[in-house]
């Protein structure tokens, strides 16, 4: 199951990367990092404009040089992307097994893994390094509940790694194997260095090597300016959070989050008295969800990006929890036999629906899948094939940049020169001002939406400069370079 995702994964991102659909912001923006890294230069990204550990204080890419210094390719980001998200099924399946469900039942939840949407959807969209702790969350839950503290401990330092924000959900996964697992040990690790990196990172890492506040904080401008601000304003103004809590956005959000596993909360209603046990691993998913819901920004809760990714294994968990206790170890060895019987005890209506045992990993299947085909993006992969009617010519423009040179292009095409330290999109520079530069390519066919203008804008200019000549041009795709270098005063 694992391969066969992996593969499925890997050659529908690289479709979409070869058909010209991947973007700077984010593929382009860790393929220069992690090429830069591998050359042994600093990691300043040119698109942001700052050293790599000023993004989110992610320092899991570094090793993935290692990956580059055997042949620079983009490619291997894509594969590490689509391995990550493939692997979480072991660990699912694991913890599944761990907590007493039979082997079909556990099958299916690993199943219900690989099928829930935002997994498919985030390998679409472009490469993020919060997929690399996707599985590794997971494996320190496996580990904590093995009492394996040394694999535990390198799992979660490994989370922390990927993204500044998931150091929150470390700290909550601490609290919750704490208070509620017996894990004390493991617990009080994971709370410590959950609390320690956010503050380091936040208040130390980013504001060093970025030089502003972290990114992020743009997106909760009503609660405030800076990390801090915000957590004093959420305090001290609760009905700000409220308001956003109890929105029609957010309950559309909620649901369409637990819409791929709400069969569970058939089985949950079943068993009223044990709801509540059932539910509590969905506390470390709380920060997820709730920066989510206060977020300014609507395709923060979007599944067709990553921002809701650290929330589905304790889904997962809460998934397995309700099977687990609306399953008994008698029901699993007479599960030819037995049936469960979901009861819907709601005043002046009752409802009884009986599902058999031997057919509950198949229902968990087919719904996986149904869900997965209304919230996947698989209507995408079609729709990338509505450009390429001067693919040909794109290809032959990017083998028209022959040197390490500073690239002027628009989002699309970004990602196929981020090979040097110098390439900006169309929007991050004046017209009138490409000294960085020594090549401009442009596809005005297939624009990128943002800066549609501003490449038509350079396509008249560049002719009537002396300084550019037009090397290539074929359907709608042309690229200028430079001819008279710039002449820097000292």
């Amino acid at each position: 199951m694992i391969l066969v995702a992996t593969l499925v994964f890997f050659l529908c991102s690289s479709l979409r990367h070869s058909l010209f659909h991947s973007t700077g912001f984010d593929l382009g923006i860790y393929d220069q990092v992690v090429y830069l890294i591998s050359q042994g230069e600093a990691p300043i990204s040119s698109f942001l404009g700052y050293h790599h550990l000023g993004n989110h204080g992610a320092w899991s890419v570094y090793p993935l040089g290692l990956l580059y210094r055997i042949y620079a390719d983009v490619h291997w980001l894509l594969l590490v992307q689509a391995v990550c998200l493939a692997l979480g099924t072991w660990p699912s399946w694991s913890l599944a097994r761990l907590a007493g469900l039979n082997r079909g039942q556990a099958v299916a939840i690993a199943i219900s893994y690989l099928f829930y949407p935002v997994v498919f959807n985030v390998n679409l969209f472009d490469f993020h390094p919060e997929v690399m702790a996707l599985p590794a969350i997971l494996a320190a839950i496996l580990a904590a509940r093995l009492k394996h503290i040394f694999w535990f401990c390198f799992a979660v330092i490994w989370v922390l790694g990927c993204k500044a924000v998931l150091s929150l959900t470390v700290a909550a996964m601490g609290f919750w194997l704490l208070t509620f697992e017996r894990r004390k040990f493991c617990g009080l690790i994971a709370l410590f260095l959950g609390i320690f990196w956010f503050i380091f990172v936040t208040q130390g890492m980013i504001p060093f090597f970025s030089g502003e506040e972290v990114a992020g904080v743009g997106r909760y401008s009503y609660l405030g300016d800076s990390v801090v601000g915000i957590i004093i304003n959420m305090l001290l103004q609760p009905g700000l959070v409220l308001v956003k809590i109890f929105s029609v956005d957010t309950i559309r959000y909620i649901f369409l989050l637990f819409l791929p596993v709400i069969w569970g909360i058939f089985l949950l209603i079943s068993r009223n008295k044990l709801v509540l046990s059932s539910l509590i691993p969905l506390i470390p998913a709380m920060p997820t969800i709730l920066l989510n819901v206060l977020s300014e920004v609507s395709f923060q809760r979007s599944f067709n990006y990553q921002y809701s990714l650290p929330a589905m294994p304790f889904l997962l968990l809460a998934l397995i929890s309700a099977l687990a206790t609306a399953s008994t170890t008698e029901n699993s060895q007479k599960s030819q036999k037995k049936s469960w019987i979901v009861r819907l005890n709601i005043p002046q209506f009752q409802m009884q629906l009986p599902i058999p045992n031997f057919q509950l990993p198949q229902i968990i299947i087919c719904w996986s899948v149904l869900i997965f085909l209304f919230l996947g993006n698989l209507e995408d992969l079609s729709l990338y094939f509505q450009t390429i009617d001067n693919w040909q010519p794109t290809k032959a423009a990017i083998s028209q940049v022959k040197t390490k040179g500073g690239v002027l292009t628009d989002n699309r095409l970004a990602p196929h020169f981020t090979h040097r330290p110098m390439v900006k999109l169309l929007n991050q520079t004046e017209p009138d001002n490409l000294d960085e530069f020594d090549y401009v390519v442009l596809n005005l066919r297939h624009p990128w939406p943002d800066t549609q203008e501003a490449g038509i804008i350079l396509s008249k200019n560049l002719p009537n400069n002396q300084e550019w000549q037009l090397n290539y041009q074929q359907d709608d795709v042309l690229v200028f370079q430079r001819v008279i270098p710039v002449i820097i005063n000292n």
